[in-house]
């Protein structure tokens, strides 16, 4: 396996064109999934991002890692339709938010559950939302409590189960209607370890089986590399991508992976660039 890290975005080949895209360094085969143009937001007077571009690709998982402050829940949160931006544009395969199914898995699993709800019902609720059948909907049942195995009861309701029943819960009515898309803001961070590694192994799994495009968003190194194909690896802010980083270890991917050659090259080259990026101060040229 390898780690080839990207050109970074600031020092483009000289050859390259002016305005060539934020995934110039991706293999040709990485067709975009997600094509963000332009996106600006600001806060007051304070910038956040200013004509950020960047490609995300299909049926890959991306990590987004970066200084704090960053905005990078910000990003997806846009991309996803969550939070409105001043300008630019974020189509999925070349349609419109409207026209996509998407996935969205929240940091905050307490308050993403409908509390009145059962934990089967709360995976059942999108489904039904959109129109499906009795059998269709049970159907999909199956094929989630077939693909995560859940070793607690679904009848329960979500104040009755644990932090990381409910992140699984949470998890799986995102995948319920089978999104084109599925994004995850740092969906581990409140999770204890075994939990974590647990979900980690299911997402990757669903991944492996569906080849669903994900987008997580991540505050911890080891996380962000192990799971993805991509790392996006941002500045401060005005947050531009400071670099792509490619890790194309096989899957399924396992502890062992974490003491692999190639993963120890790919952290030590991400943690390097967000040192850098950490080390400038606030308002300093980049």
């Amino acid at each position: 396996m390898s780690a080839l890290p990207a050109v970074p975005r600031e020092d483009a080949p000289a050859d390259a064109p002016a305005d060539a895209p934020a995934d110039a360094t991706l293999p040709p085969s990485a067709r975009a999934q997600i094509t963000i143009r332009g996106l600006s937001k600001r806060f007051g007077d304070a910038p956040l991002y200013e004509g950020f571009d960047l490609d995300i690709p299909r049926r890959a998982i991306t990590s987004i890692f970066g200084p704090n402050g960053c905005g990078k829940s910000t990003l997806i949160n846009m991309v996803a339709g969550l939070m409105p931006f001043d300008r630019g544009e974020v189509l999925f395969d070349g349609k419109t938010l409207r026209q996509t199914t998407i996935g969205y898995v929240f940091q905050n699993y307490r308050d993403a559950l409908f509390p009145w709800r059962r934990a089967i019902d709360n995976i059942r609720y999108p489904l039904k939302l959109a129109g499906r059948t009795k059998p269709e909907v049970e159907r999909r049942i199956e094929q989630l409590v077939a693909s995560f195995q859940p070793t607690f009861d679904l009848n329960r309701y979500p104040y009755e189960l644990s932090g990381g029943q409910q992140q699984l819960v949470s998890i799986m009515r995102a995948l319920a209607p089978e999104p084109e898309v599925l994004f995850l803001d740092e969906p581990f961070s409140a999770l204890d370890y075994e939990m974590t590694l647990f979900i980690r192994d299911r997402l990757q799994q669903v991944f492996i089986e569906t080849g669903t495009t994900m987008v997580l968003v991540s505050h911890d190194l080891d996380e962000a590399v192990w799971l993805a194909d991509t790392i996006v690896l941002l500045t401060r802010r005005p947050t531009r991508v400071a670099e792509l980083l490619r890790f194309d270890a096989p899957r399924p991917r396992d502890i062992g992976t974490l003491t692999d050659a190639g993963f120890t090259v790919a952290k030590a080259h991400a943690l390097g660039v967000f040192q850098r990026e950490v080390r400038k101060a606030e308002g300093a040229p980049r």
